[in-house]
């Protein structure tokens, strides 16, 4: 296309001080199959700047079907795949809209046949389990470019052109990510399937230990701090408490704003878990001052997530802890081994929710 024809389908000033710049970049998008049709839409969509126009097409390769005819090739209503589609995150669209690509509707049939082995119910939900941990890996890749590559082409004024080509040149590392995906996956199976056999060897129940770790003062303190200091205290709080949870073979299972939750089976490692946070968090500076609570007993697992009295007593007990401090329960002093810890009596407590005050005990590491 001349210049001619981008000012006619309203893509193109002549006069405007970024012409050149523009005019580079519409030519780098038709010289790539782009119509002047597919350009304007997406320059009338707020959330696709046409710098990232050929990458969202790179993203999601193949034939697109509509969510009718998808339905039709998987062998279901039209209700059932919305079900589906809603469970694996896909938003709410219209039945006649081209929407599923062959690799989504290969994905889904996955799940149509895990359906018949488990159950409709049970897999919906498994499936909201990887949508949530594919969205947030999704989340932290866009964060990761955007802050890492993008801002600073722009700083320094790099051209529309090449913007455009970093965004493309991001979609198509995201070849690489299967291989890394399946190798973690197998890895986690096996550490998941151990832990929680290990948790159900001496009882019908999963006995684990559950801990919290608070940032007391938090709010204040995100009010002192810039953005950028802010995105460092979290960064180094969280990659702390994961690393941490994971040399000692636990897990950090969700973060909750200002606080961690974890889980591991053996209770002398969760001590060990909390203590070695407390001391990594404290290094961090800036008026971070974390505290926590460790407690041990049985738990409903349930995907990927643990809950029942005792985690909502790590929670409760953990909101009574004061700067630097670690709580334990009276179950978490039982099991745990005392030549390697060392438990100091901090009262009964009344806590919310709670009918009985609760014993507690300050963890230290033995002398």
């Amino acid at each position: 296309m001349d210049p001619a024809e981008f000012v006619a389908a309203g893509l193109y000033d002549p006069t405007s001080p970024d012409a050149k710049e523009r005019l580079a970049l519409l030519r780098w998008l038709t010289d790539r199959g782009f119509t002047a049709v597919e350009i304007a839409e997406a320059d009338a969509d707020p959330g696709l700047p046409l710098e990232a126009l050929a990458s969202q097409q790179a993203v999601r390769q193949g034939q697109i079907h509509s969510r009718r005819e998808s339905a039709r090739l998987l062998g279901l209503s039209d209700p059932a795949l919305e079900r589906m589609l809603l469970a694996s995150g896909y938003p709410n669209g219209d039945l006649d809209e081209a929407a599923l690509t062959d690799m989504d509707i290969t994905a889904l049939r996955s799940f149509v046949t895990a359906n018949e082995i488990f159950g409709e119910e049970p897999i919906e939900q498994f499936a909201r389990v990887i949508s949530a941990a594919a969205a947030k890996v999704a989340e932290a890749a866009t964060s990761l470019f955007l802050a890492e590559v993008e801002q600073p082409l722009i700083d320094d004024e790099a051209s529309p052109v090449v913007l455009a080509q970093a965004n493309l040149a991001a979609v198509y590392s995201l070849d690489t990510l299967p291989i890394v995906m399946e190798a973690l996956l197998r890895s986690q199976v096996e550490i998941a399937n151990r832990r929680a056999r290990l948790a159900r060897q001496d009882s019908d129940d999963t006995m684990v230990a559950i801990g919290f770790i608070d940032l007391v003062g938090f709010t204040p303190l995100s009010r002192r701090l810039d953005d950028a200091e802010l995105s460092k205290v979290l960064d180094g709080f969280e990659s702390r408490a994961s690393d941490i949870a994971t040399a000692h073979d636990g897990r950090v299972v969700k973060h909750i704003g200002d606080e961690v939750m974890f889980v591991v089976v053996d209770p002398n490692a969760a001590c060990e878990i909390a203590l070695e946070i407390v001391d990594a968090v404290r290094g961090l500076g800036r008026g971070v001052r974390p505290s926590g609570s460790v407690t041990y007993g049985p738990v409903l697992s349930r995907a990927g997530d643990y809950y029942g009295s005792v985690v909502n007593l790590a929670s409760r007990v953990a909101d009574m802890a004061v700067p630097y401090e670690i709580l334990v329960t009276e179950e978490l002093v039982n099991a745990a081994e005392k030549w390697s810890m060392s438990f100091v009596p901090a009262g009964r407590r009344m806590l919310k929710g709670f009918e009985e005050p609760v014993s507690l005990w300050e963890l230290h590491r033995a002398e």
